[in-house]
């Protein structure tokens, strides 16, 4: 009996696309339910994820998982061809660890500093550099988080290179500069250019316009 594999997501989501992301990395055949979330969530999403009500779900074989960080890690998993984390168990925790850090810090800032004005702009500005300073550290002289091919932070950190650029845009704000951070450029740069990613990752300005018509703080 074939896999059945699902993704309830939308177009707009950094974490349901990096869902998509794993899987196609991975090779890994799935369908794909895009929920009008703004108006209309669908009764099934409803049914996968009842807890928070939200994309990404992924069902296999009828079964959902929910939470993109979860979902990423039963992927690799669950699929071993083409890993996403590395084989060592300390260097998977240090993954994990970044992993969570882009979400909990650097996510957390930016999206702060797209909802405010003025000084407490200014602070969540300052708090998305210190993030993306320790990323700066972190990555180095690599040309990715994975090493030679696109790994499970990499792909987490698709959101700083779809999604960062398109709030920065929308919001009249600067805090990914290529004079403070220009390891995390070119590495943004390189995972930008990769096959699989131009395939999921939606264009700027379409993010820039889906956020100017929708993002209401």
């Amino acid at each position: 009996m074939a896999e059945q594999v699902q993704v309830f997501g939308f177009w707009e989501s950094a974490f349901s696309r990096r869902v998509e992301l794993a899987l196609k990395l991975k090779g890994i055949e799935y369908q794909y339910f895009e929920e009008d979330l703004p108006h209309n969530k669908s009764h099934l999403l409803l049914q996968y994820n009842p807890i928070h009500k939200k994309v990404p779900v992924l069902v296999h074989n009828g079964k959902p998982i929910s939470e993109s960080l979860v979902i990423l890690e039963y992927i690799d998993e669950n699929w071993t061809t083409n890993p996403l984390l590395p084989q060592h168990p300390h260097d998977r925790a240090v993954a994990r660890f970044w992993a969570k850090f882009i979400d909990d810090k650097v996510v957390v800032a930016v999206v702060k500093a797209a909802g405010s004005k003025g000084e407490e702009r200014e602070k969540a500005v300052e708090e998305a550099g210190e993030a993306l300073g320790a990323l700066e550290k972190e990555l180095g002289s690599r040309m990715l988080f994975g090493g030679e091919r696109v790994g499970f932070v990499d792909v987490v950190g698709s959101v700083i290179v779809g999604w960062v650029p398109a709030i920065e845009e929308c919001f009249g704000f600067e805090v990914l500069r290529s004079d403070k951070f220009p390891n995390l450029m070119k590495w943004s740069e390189e995972v930008a250019k990769h096959g699989v990613v131009k395939e999921i990752l939606p264009p700027k300005h379409e993010i820039v316009a889906f956020m100017e018509a929708n993002w209401k703080f």
